[in-house]
């Protein structure tokens, strides 16, 4: 075992006083986001007009496919070029860490990951690493370049929300570079959702859905099972 340096030793009455110090400052930090989210659930969002089609899975599919008749849908923009053999590592561990969808699922909330590699690269390395989310190709359209995720530099990563009301889908926020590090809990990405959480505590707008906290978690293989309602 290596010998790092370490935080001082105290007393456990000097840790429990420094802690409830530092707890304070944590709750700050707590109502800030709390703030900030209830500002995103505010931002104004822009119409989707261009058609794109993306390979997937089961075939050819669009941006309305992506929601799996879902109000609300996360895309993790994944960095995979053309060229390349396996998939970008930052953007594997996001995945790696990403919630039971599930959740999110029960929140009207749908999540795909796309990328620009064709699809027989993108298969054996979502096979490779044992995920089971579904991951589209954009080698054929512009979505890459028109959401700002292809650069003259090359392939670059994000997450773009959007939002489907009345036939037509619209892009309600977009995240990159730091901003994706806190994402993946069921929490982390309710709060980037134009609906967030959907919980009566939540500072929200007027026609907002919203329900009791704590009331509308499932296990996530009983979702769908009327006995638990």
């Amino acid at each position: 075992m290596k010998d790092y340096s370490h935080p001082p030793v105290v007393s456990y009455e000097e840790w429990q006083s420094a802690r409830e110090k530092l707890l304070l400052k944590e709750k700050e930090a707590t109502h800030a986001r709390d703030a900030l989210n209830a500002e995103r659930r505010r931002l104004p969002m822009y119409p989707i007009t261009k058609d794109y089609s993306f390979d997937g899975p089961t075939g050819k599919a669009s941006l309305t496919d992506l929601f799996e008749g879902r109000t609300q849908l996360i895309v993790y923009h994944f960095m995979f070029e053309e060229a390349w053999e396996e998939g970008c590592k930052g953007c594997s561990m996001v995945v790696d860490n990403m919630c039971h969808t599930s959740h999110l699922n029960a929140r009207d909330v749908s999540v795909a990951l796309v990328s620009l590699a064709p699809l027989p690269k993108i298969e054996p390395f979502k096979t490779r690493m044992g995920w089971t989310l579904p991951w589209y190709s954009s080698f054929e359209s512009d979505f890459n370049k028109d959401f700002q995720v292809t650069t003259d530099e090359g392939e670059t990563f994000g997450v773009s929300v959007f939002l489907r009301s009345e036939g037509k889908i619209y892009r309600t926020y977009f995240t990159n570079g730091r901003g994706t590090e806190y994402l993946g809990s069921v929490y982390s990405y309710l709060d980037i959702t134009p609906y967030g959480r959907q919980e009566d505590w939540e500072n929200s707008p007027d026609g907002w859905p919203k329900g009791p906290r704590y009331e509308w978690w499932r296990h996530h293989d009983r979702y769908n099972d009327s006995s638990e309602r």
